[in-house]
């Protein structure tokens, strides 16, 4: 397969350019790109510390930019509230507080449509229980009785609502067991992208993500390391040694963002 193939990616739906924020007047991440196009999945992995959730707050308008711009599809979203990115296709799961405990699975969902008509909810809640039948199982059950992987499926769903263009997914996978782990992966992250939608995905479980993901970033102490196909990923024998040294790999094996 020729090279420029092999790199081919979709048109950029989500573009973060050269991005510095942090806390205070604190940098975290220094001079970030990264972007993902409708159907793809583009994982963001890194050790702890690297600066993932910081950069995910910054694309979901949760922190302040120093530098550097956010745009969606080709429009510049830098100086806009989250609930302002939300109405324009954002959506966002983060990796705790995803669930609203007291209410039951259909309420949860339900708050996900709070901004289009009732009877639109209603159906595209009726849509997903049908792709999602678990869904439809726990519908009556209050999600604070629910097991880790229910709840991310229930958080996920209630985003799906909105019918974002662009699914943000901080850790999705953490503290739950392998088999629920790969299930939330494959099952749920995976259709979502196929159907459309553009997905960024920070993930710890690096194996697991690269099978789903279709480019990888690699952050470290807050700045784009490495930013190839999710192929070259998973070729490499020892991604560990990846996160840990002191040296990015070599210029000629990143791609061009």
């Amino acid at each position: 397969m020729p090279a420029d193939a092999r790199l081919a990616r979709p048109e950029a739906y989500l573009s973060a350019e050269q991005i510095s924020t942090g806390y205070g007047r604190t940098p975290v991440v220094r001079d970030a790109t990264i972007q993902v196009g409708r159907g793809e999945v583009a994982l963001v992995m890194g050790p702890n510390g690297a600066g993932k959730s910081t950069l995910i707050k910054a694309v979901t308008g949760h922190l302040p930019l120093f530098s550097g711009h956010v745009r969606l599809a080709g429009r510049d979203i830098s100086a806009a509230r989250p609930e302002a990115r939300a109405a324009l296709g954002v959506g966002y799961v983060p990796q705790s507080q995803d669930v609203f405990g007291p209410l039951t699975v259909a309420e949860n969902l339900a708050m996900g449509g709070y901004r289009v008509p009732k009877a639109t909810a209603a159906a595209r809640i009726s849509a997903l229980y049908e792709q999602f039948p678990k869904l439809s199982e726990l519908r009556a059950r209050k999600a604070r009785t629910l097991s880790g992987g229910e709840r991310k499926l229930v958080a996920i769903g209630r985003a799906l609502v909105a019918q974002p263009s662009l699914l943000v997914l901080d850790e999705p996978t953490a503290s739950l067991a392998p088999l629920v782990a790969t299930q939330i992966l494959d099952d749920v992250v995976r259709p979502v992208a196929a159907g459309g939608c553009a997905v960024l995905l920070i993930e710890q479980r690096v194996r697991l993500a690269l099978g789903v993901a279709s480019w990888g970033y690699v952050l470290r102490e807050g700045s784009v390391v490495l930013n190839v196909p999710a192929s070259d990923l998973r070729a490499m024998p020892d991604l560990s040694a990846l996160f840990l040294s002191e040296r990015a790999p070599s210029a000629e094996r990143r791609a061009p963002s």
